[in-house]
């Protein structure tokens, strides 16, 4: 039989705070999680190139940045003609799937931007039976929507409830707007109905496929938890008593007075966020984030149910990490796990109360930029190791392909951290871009982050951030008007320049002189 081939299986979360992880923080039970990070390498200092779902989900499979690949916002969508790396793979020979959620499409498609990810066609179960085709270099797709008990139910996720008998399976999620309540801490889904449960045992269906053909593959693992609501079943939804979470501390006036003005409004009972409104779809996380208002997210109207949503929180993380565990159960079992490069991390960070906040938005500190990131090398050298090196998800495509022996297009922005995760080089990048670009213009911000500072520039605003992570790795005390910290400030400014001219992709090499 032929040697087989490097295989890849990237497993992400939705939404999980980067110490959300039982090998940083105690407080949080994830045994599997540990137990990759004892045979790989866990990263300290990874970043999505985005805080939003979409356009850090584009950046992971095109190795461009949102502002490069078209999908700069939620609500907006990744074309189909931008290549993937599911398709650079595929023309190599490799099987790609994914298995979850995708979110590169929006809610409501027009008629010129149509999308799959959107009722009525999202909940069409006769439509998801028969479709055939690729999708973003995925041949291989089993898709769903919601998030807990939203309402957007449907794709593979309900076809597989209904197969599997569950045909009543919409008594667990909500209705329609405005007819029934959402549920809150504990959910009433059966876990044996649970989209953790599908998502492992559709993983292990082609993970099995996948060792008895013998082609190398490239799997996408994607869980949507444990992005809000707050819900998750039992036995997990009780495996952390609310009494015993601590809450982050609330800002302090001198930390908003210091900050951009937006900062100090989510503070307010009823904000008005009208000066920023722009393109008519409402200004996501631009909401009012005090625990007696967050009306957005229920669960931080005050400090006792604050506990319970961190309690269900964890309790996602956990019932997630339990399923991850059956997939690299499953991986070892088929005998693939020899050949397979694992990677875990989540699409970005996650606020519940730190800063006074809830969610994400249009504020980049560390808890919202930076993400959970493990990887395991097949022959590792040295496991359970940790790494400082700076790392961006928009590397994920380059070093997938690097990893796979394949050329790594000029057209990509991302570096190939495989050096990094071989031990060759202990890092490759000098500096990391995080975007975000909530409105065309009125909420635009990009930030620049070395080994030590991290500079926030708004688009046509003086204000701005710059906080230096070793003196003040909280970020309580914004340097931007400092005059000791004026002469940096122009440093950095001059450096994240450069980094912007350098992350400039290149489609095509110059061949000629004219």
């Amino acid at each position: 039989m032929a040697e087989r081939r490097a295989n890849i299986l990237l497993i992400t979360s939705d939404q999980q705070h980067a110490l959300a992880l039982g090998c940083r923080n105690p407080a949080v039970k994830t045994p599997n999680l540990d137990r990759l990070a004892r045979g790989g390498t866990l990263f300290n200092r990874a970043y999505c190139p985005n805080p939003t779902c979409t356009p850090t989900r584009a950046s992971i499979i095109t190795g461009l940045y949102p502002s490069q690949h078209g999908a700069w916002s939620l609500g907006t969508k990744l074309d189909e003609s931008v290549p993937t790396v599911g398709d650079a793979l595929r023309t190599s020979g490799y099987r790609t799937a994914l298995i979850g959620k995708a979110h590169f499409q929006p809610l409501a498609g027009t008629a010129d931007y149509s999308s799959l990810e959107s009722p009525p066609v999202l909940q069409d179960l006769e439509f998801w039976r028969h479709y055939q085709g690729s999708f973003y270099g995925f041949e291989h797709f089993e898709l769903l929507r919601n998030h807990a008990d939203e309402q957007l139910v449907g794709q593979h996720y309900a076809i597989w409830m209904e197969e599997r008998g569950f045909t009543e399976w919409r008594d667990c999620f909500r209705k329609p707007a405005g007819t029934a309540e959402p549920q809150f801490h504990t959910w009433n889904l059966p876990e044996k109905y649970h989209y953790n449960t599908w998502i492992a045992e559709r993983t292990a269906a082609a993970l099995d496929r996948y060792a008895e053909e013998g082609d190398p593959f490239f799997l996408w693992a994607s869980f949507p938890d444990p992005h809000p609501p707050y819900l998750v079943p039992e036995p997990w939804a009780s495996m952390y008593d609310p009494a015993d979470m601590v809450l982050p501390e609330k800002p302090l006036p001198r930390e908003l007075e210091k900050n951009p003005p937006h900062f100090g409004l989510t503070q307010q009972r009823d904000p008005d966020f009208s000066e920023w409104r722009e393109s008519g779809q409402g200004i996501h996380g631009m909401h009012s984030h005090r625990y007696d208002n967050a009306t957005c997210y229920p669960g931080h109207e005050d400090e006792a149910t604050a506990r319970k949503a961190v309690a269900a929180y964890y309790g996602m993380i956990s019932m997630m990490d339990h399923y991850i565990g059956r997939i690299l159960d499953h991986l070892e079992q088929t005998g693939l796990v020899e050949n397979t490069l694992v990677v875990f991390t989540s699409d970005h960070g996650h606020f519940y109360g730190q800063h006074g906040l809830v969610a994400k938005g249009p504020f980049h500190y560390e808890d919202l930029i930076r993400v959970p990131f493990i990887t395991r090398m097949p022959g590792q050298n040295n496991p359970g190791g940790e790494s400082d090196s700076l790392l961006s998800l928009v590397d994920l495509a380059p070093t997938f392909l690097q990893y796979a022996g394949q050329p790594v297009p000029s057209r990509m922005s991302g570096i190939s951290q495989l050096p990094v995760l071989t031990g060759e080089k202990d890092s490759v990048r000098s500096h990391v871009i995080v975007e975000n670009r909530h409105e065309p213009t009125t909420i635009y911000l990009q930030t620049y982050v070395d080994e030590r500072y991290k500079l926030t520039v708004y688009y046509n605003h003086e204000y701005g951030e710059l906080f230096d992570l070793r003196d003040d790795p909280g970020e309580l005390d914004n340097r931007w008007d400092d005059p000791a910290y004026e002469r940096i400030k122009e440093k950095l400014l001059l450096k994240f320049l450069h980094a912007e001219m350098g992350k400039a992709p290149l489609p095509m090499p110059r061949i000629a002189g004219a």
